[in-house]
């Protein structure tokens, strides 16, 4: 029972930060599979891939109800993660707990100190198509090799390589991060690792209600705002993540 309230209350958690924020879905699941409800990591990893594809898929339908989506951007960026995101995520299964848990815990803080930054104004022109792609090639290692959508280093990648608004970066953040997802899924197929049902059912149900609060929750507050609250908690799941591993 105690195990399925935590499933329940970290899903909605995760829901609220991938229909609010485009993003921090997998960041956040991961470490609450592994710390809250004590799966190992290679199974909260692939865990976690589930969660935040069916979730981003639900998000993504009602951002682009409101056309907030930028389809052929996100899958320019999304195609240039898939090969590496499958790499990544062959390679994941055969790296030490340590190595993944101190790599997790600085990708988080790096994003957290990159959504503190004051963003730059959006300058009109196109896009550097080579820093895109370079952009969405390391999302997908990410991806694979940590068991995170990579929404929240998509989301300033989209706003501020591409140029997208605020609002489109998320929207079409969900796109990019449900392709990579998928990709780092099929890399892990057939690989052996233990999906407990029991977990990711309910976690996933919350998570996909959490998103649809989350998508209204974030019309009401600024950008800005849902940023920083975003970067205050990623900071403190990368902090108790290294304190586990070396205290």
């Amino acid at each position: 029972m105690t195990a399925l309230i935590l499933a329940l209350v970290a899903g909605a958690v995760v829901g609220l930060a991938l229909g609010g924020l485009g993003g921090g879905g997998g960041v956040l699941a991961v470490p609450a599979l592994t710390y809250l409800i004590g799966l190992p990591p290679a199974d909260a990893i692939t865990a976690s891939l589930i969660i935040v594809t069916l979730t981003s898929v639900t998000a993504l339908t009602g951002h682009a109800r409101d056309g907030n989506v930028v389809w052929r951007t996100g899958l320019l960026f999304a195609a240039a993660g898939v090969v590496p995101a499958l790499l990544a995520g062959a390679v994941a299964g055969h790296l030490p707990r340590l190595g993944l848990t101190v790599a997790f815990a600085a990708v988080a803080g790096l994003a957290a100190l990159r959504m503190l930054r004051p963003a730059p104004a959006t300058a009109a022109g196109e896009a550097r198509p080579a820093r895109a792609g370079a952009a969405g090639a390391g999302l997908g290692a990410v991806t694979g090799l940590l068991g995170v959508g990579g929404g929240f280093l998509a989301v300033p990648a989209l706003a501020r390589i591409l140029n997208l608004p605020m609002r489109r970066a998320i929207g079409t953040s969900l796109l990019v991060i449900t392709i990579n997802s998928i990709a780092a899924l099929g890399a892990r197929a057939g690989t052996g690792v233990h999906l407990d049902w029991a977990v990711i059912a309910p976690f996933t149900a919350a998570a996909i209600l959490g998103a649809r609060d989350g998508k209204r929750y974030a019309q009401r507050l600024s950008g800005n705002t849902l940023q920083r609250l975003f970067a205050y908690a990623l900071l403190a799941v990368a902090a108790l993540m290294l304190a586990d591993v070396f205290v």
